[in-house]
């Protein structure tokens, strides 16, 4: 996990635009982020919905990922975190989610909910562009 600043410079992370600033800034830029590659990140909040620190968890190939809700969960709840935003990167350049997303989202929503750690959004980087799930609607109450 990369820590944050201290509490009170936390950064405010409640919208897909915050989160797509903080990958541009923290992850983009990460020693081990390999653009060629989908590489699927987890940033774990506070009860604030500010940023504590975000893990890169998995990188896959140039059009897949093994994504699994240990992995996903595991570092949140070390890290005592109230909620997660899980965001991955399309080498494509194309922000538009597949079925695959789809469903990896479905599960982590269910996971969460048995934890009792919100799934706020899962967003897809693109070149440029991003994909917000919840935005699309995949979420249900």
């Amino acid at each position: 996990m990369r820590e944050c600043p201290t509490p009170e410079n936390l950064q405010p992370c409640e919208t897909p635009d915050n989160a797509a600033d903080y990958w541009r800034m923290h992850i983009a830029t990460h020693p081990h982020f390999n653009p060629e590659c989908e590489c699927l990140a987890v940033l774990l909040l506070n009860t604030r919905k500010r940023v504590k620190g975000h893990q890169i968890v998995s990188i896959g190939t140039m059009d897949t990922i093994l994504v699994h809700p240990r992995e996903v969960f595991r570092l949140a709840i070390i890290a005592a975190a109230s909620a997660v935003i899980v965001m991955r990167n399309h080498p494509s350049g194309e922000s538009s989610p597949s079925e695959a997303d789809i469903k990896v989202t479905r599960d982590l929503i269910r996971a969460g909910q048995l934890l009792k750690m919100e799934l706020i959004d899962h967003v897809v980087i693109g070149n440029g562009n991003f994909s917000s799930l919840r935005s699309l609607g995949y979420f249900y109450a």
